[in-house]
């Protein structure tokens, strides 16, 4: 892995001497945190360059890039190398999303493609091409890990991946994984949805109760936070709430704390990474870039925009709940229609998958209006769960039954966008796949 990405920035380097680039990133945590470790790179080494985030890698979007610079491609490409090999431009891609594709013609860093690779999500990819490019840029390794955290990378440690986390100075402890851990503990488990804690998530006496339950005493007229409970603190704490999840779910949210300074103060990444995924999907990209970059107007910014997205994640849930949707053995199809925004569908899907609300293996398939597009998003229930199944090529398999579209993913959450008049055909034979697909299992 390591000589690939030497060779990989030695090519970029020589390839963009004396020329502009154009950074195109996805819109999520890791493609975010990605296009701010990359311009921050480029900046140190006197590079003309322009960023663009957005939410999907199309054919229009491909022929729009400008005709006279390096295009760099941040957290997608892989999946579009056929169209993106008949443009003139030098193309750089550092991806990790599942591609059997590969180009002569397109310098590619990526770990499906490298034989025994350790997995690594793009923004630990990029930040260990941007210390390639200059030991300086080792001050950014923060951001490698917001990007990980945020693709629900952190329980699979490997060799590089904790190379990084040591180079970030992260501070790591075992515990509780509900966020933010830096906050009073009686407001983070009453605001806690991940995990849902029955009995305490949005009761207040409830999780006094749990409190009391676990021993923890206010001090002063505060909680501690999660992250200065003594050991014995923390192991009440996990056995009273413990006690209130199923068991199947319980080990899901055991782990480690990930810590680290951010604005001169110790955050929580987990928080740190949904903040930067709430300004993405409430369409504030430029807010995302500059949290990142360590902007002060822009820390208050996402704050605010933070607090407008958890309302409308509750009230998409609220709809979900009480609207009916399309329930078959072990599957479940959400047509939100233009009752959710496209932009936190996926996220809603997400966050149903961790619940106990279904099955352990269960397909979630969760669908909402973009003007004339449907985003689809789909993820299997239970974390960490060995499933035969594999989101991705089912996907793929009724994008190419339909004739058009665009898919891309992994094996246990995969997407596609869609036309809306193909919406009730879409249905029908994802509906189809899954049937047929259960039998098999």
């Amino acid at each position: 892995m390591l000589s690939k990405i030497k060779i990989f920035s030695e090519q970029f380097l020589e390839e963009s001497k004396d020329k502009k680039i154009h950074i195109v990133s996805h819109y999520d945590t890791d493609g975010i945190t990605s296009a701010a470790i990359f311009s921050k790179t480029l900046e140190r080494i006197d590079k003309q360059f322009s960023i663009k985030i957005i939410k999907q890698l199309d054919e229009r979007e491909i022929y729009s890039f400008p005709k006279d610079r390096i295009i760099v491609l941040l957290d997608l490409g892989s999946g579009s190398l056929k169209e993106l090999s008949k443009l003139k431009n030098n193309i750089f891609i550092i991806d990790h999303h599942e591609t059997k594709d590969n180009s002569e013609n397109i310098n590619i860093l990526n770990p499906h493609l490298i034989k025994n690779s350790e997995e690594l999500c793009t923004a630990e990819l990029t930040y260990l091409v941007s210390k390639e490019i200059s030991d300086e840029n080792k001050n950014l390794a923060h951001l490698a890990i917001l990007g990980m955290v945020g693709d629900t990378m952190e329980r699979n440690l490997n060799k590089l991946r904790n190379q990084i986390i040591n180079e970030a100075d992260i501070k790591l402890k075992k515990g509780l994984l509900i966020y933010p851990s830096t906050r009073p503990l009686d407001k983070t488990i009453e605001y806690s949805s991940h995990p849902f804690i029955p009995g305490a998530t949005g009761d207040p006496k409830g999780t006094y109760e749990l409190l009391t339950e676990a021993g923890i005493e206010k001090i002063g007229k505060k909680y501690k936070a999660l992250i200065d409970l003594s050991e014995q603190e923390m192991r009440n704490l996990v056995t009273a709430v413990m006690l209130r999840l199923n068991t199947h779910e319980s080990s899901e949210h055991i782990g480690n704390l990930y810590l680290m300074k951010f604005f001169s103060k110790i955050e929580d990444a987990r928080e740190l990474s949904a903040i930067i995924n709430a300004c993405s999907r409430m369409d504030k990209t430029e807010t995302a870039l500059l949290f990142c970059l360590g902007n002060n107007n822009a820390r208050k910014k996402a704050e605010k925009i933070y607090v407008k997205y958890r309302q409308h994640i509750i009230s998409g849930l609220k709809y979900i709940n009480q609207n009916g949707n399309i329930k078959g053995k072990e599957y479940l199809i959400i047509n939100a229609k233009d009752n959710i925004k496209d932009t936190i569908i996926g996220t809603l899907a997400s966050i149903l998958s961790f619940s106990s609300v279904y099955k352990p293996g269960t397909v979630i398939v969760a669908m909402a209006y973009n003007d004339n597009k449907i985003k689809v998003s789909t993820r299997i229930a239970g974390r960490n769960i060995k499933s035969s199944r594999n989101l991705k090529e089912l996907v793929e398999s009724v994008i190419y039954s339909l004739g058009c579209g665009i898919s891309g993913g992994h094996k246990q959450a995969a997407g596609c966008i869609i036309e809306k008049e193909h919406e009730d055909k879409f249905i029908e034979l994802i509906k189809r796949k899954l049937e047929v697909e259960m039998v098999k299992v």
